[in-house]
């Protein structure tokens, strides 16, 4: 069967909405790295390093949480496909509430997954990820007072739609509403019970603990990343669990502002923590803005250089 031709009007939007949300990432990161001054970390580009590959361990066991996802769903791919089509979902992490990492779903559909499979995983993905933050931030639960009505709004978030569903029978909600007249609003629904009901098969005792232990590890990484990058400016000045704290509840709060990449509200918690631990105020910002270099940033970088490869046919 021949291709159908898309519209140039299409291709021409779709392009061009490309290009503002990377010239929106070019300038976001213009306005971070403009703030660092390095130099009193310039001894300590070892941990500079360190820091970088435990982002990139980060990537690496999520990618492996997703190729068991689709396995779940009955297709394997090969582990290039699955790390190019996972990171490039990095490319959108800027967008509220990292919907736009769903963009990843145009690589899985002409491979025989619907959207409601890959949006259905990836709502699970994004829930185990706040938990895994608030199991990583109940380490020093005592020292954050302060922010304690954020983790029990981030649990009480997760709790209740991860109770929605696995109680609520989705799948006959959606055939339900299969059978109703197709307006907008009645298939607008319907995406979100098919998308529910897709869900559901994640939490099962086995995936749901495996992908779990997965986040818990991935973001604890990177966790560990912040405190190598502390320690190279006051060694010891900041216990490991108290870093693990300090970035798992910055990151909970941006996530629960909804703003893009949580600019701005995880930079400023992250600064308030470190400063309550003892940094200068210089200190803080500094390590807050190279740990955000090294993890937000890094992974839009890699996120792009995905979606450049995966336009060449050889990589699908």
């Amino acid at each position: 069967m021949a291709a159908v031709a898309v519209p140039l009007w299409r291709r021409a939007l779709t392009y061009g909405l490309l290009l503002a949300f990377a010239v929106w990432c070019v300038v976001g990161f213009r306005r971070d790295i403009a703030q660092i001054d390095l130099a009193p970390l310039e001894a300590g580009w070892i941990a500079i390093v360190g820091a970088a590959a435990l982002s990139l361990w980060n990537y690496a066991l999520r990618v492996l949480r997703w190729r068991l996802y689709l396995n779940r769903l009955g297709h394997v791919f090969p582990w290039r496909f699955v790390a190019l089509t996972f990171m490039s979902g990095f490319a959108f992490t800027l967008s509220p509430g990292k919907l736009g990492e769903m963009v990843r779903g145009r690589y899985y559909q002409p491979k025989g997954l619907s959207m409601t499979q890959v949006t259905g995983a990836f709502f699970v993905e994004r829930l185990l990820d706040l938990l895994a933050m608030i199991m990583l931030a109940a380490v020093v639960l005592a020292e954050l007072q302060a922010y304690q009505s954020f983790l029990w709004l981030a649990l009480g978030l997760v709790a209740g739609l991860l109770a929605a569903v696995a109680l609520v029978p989705w799948p006959l909600v959606a055939q339900r509403l299969d059978r109703q007249p197709h307006g907008k609003l009645v298939k607008a629904i319907q995406s979100v019970a098919h998308m529910l009901a897709n869900a559901r098969q994640f939490l099962s005792p086995g995936i749901l603990l495996t992908g779990l232990a997965l986040g818990v590890m991935a973001w604890g990484a990177e966790a560990v990343g912040l405190k190598l990058l502390a320690d190279a400016i006051e060694p010891g000045r900041i216990s490991l669990f108290a870093a693990m704290g300090a970035y798992s509840i910055a990151i909970i709060v941006g996530a629960l502002s909804f703003l893009p990449g949580g600019l701005g509200s995880t930079e400023t918690v992250m600064t308030a923590l470190l400063a309550a631990h003892g940094y200068t105020v210089a200190q803080a910002i500094l390590l807050t803005l190279v740990c955000r270099l090294l993890t937000l940033w890094l992974a839009v970088l890699i996120g792009w250089i995905c979606v450049w490869l995966l336009r060449d046919p050889r990589h699908l």
